[in-house]
């Protein structure tokens, strides 16, 4: 009988390539919210899986895999907007095609139009927690974990959020000064 190969301790703290494929769905699904179309989210999403198979022998609680993915993904999305500022402001015809108004039923559209705009008017720190907290569904212990912040922070950010959301949403600021006057 032999004893363990120096492979047998390293592949022992590493996770599954499966393990990480089983994300993709939900990665997939937070990157197109956070990005607003599918080409940029699906870059976003490989790149997430490279860095995560590239380290993932940093991670040492595999239970927290879901976690740690959706940490890797949110510091890359902050780090390609660090980018984009830096270079400026482009938009692509492709994402029209992507537009998540444009997906909704004709009845809805309207409403789906207005929360797409009002969304895009919120801070990323705001949009970033909605995402997390109300399309993924994590708790605030979790969305603290992933953005790597106090869960007060979160619980606070969250509040602010959308409360700024429902005030855009009632048609902003230009409509509380037109019922001042």
């Amino acid at each position: 009988m032999t004893g363990p190969s120096p492979d047998d301790h390293r592949i022992g703290h590493q996770i599954d390539d499966r393990a990480i494929a089983a994300h993709v769905p939900r990665l997939r699904r937070y990157a197109t919210a956070l990005v607003g179309n599918r080409p940029d989210a699906d870059d976003l999403v490989q790149d997430c899986v490279e860095k995560a198979l590239a380290n993932r022998h940093a991670l040492r609680d595999p239970s927290r895999l879901g976690g740690w993915l959706m940490s890797i993904l949110h510091n890359l999305h902050i780090s390609g907007l660090r980018g984009r500022r830096r270079r400026g402001a482009e938009i692509p015809v492709e994402e029209l095609a992507d537009d998540l108004a444009l997906s909704a039923p004709p009845a809805d559209r309207g409403a789906v139009r207005d929360f797409v705009r009002a969304f895009g008017q919120l801070t990323d720190e705001h949009r970033t927690v909605l995402l997390l907290t109300g399309m993924e569904g994590l708790s605030y212990r979790e969305t603290a974990e992933v953005l790597e912040l106090p869960i007060g922070t979160v619980m606070s950010r969250l509040a602010r959020a959308r409360e700024r959301l429902r005030v855009l949403l009632d048609g902003g600021a230009e409509q509380a000064v037109r019922r001042i006057k």
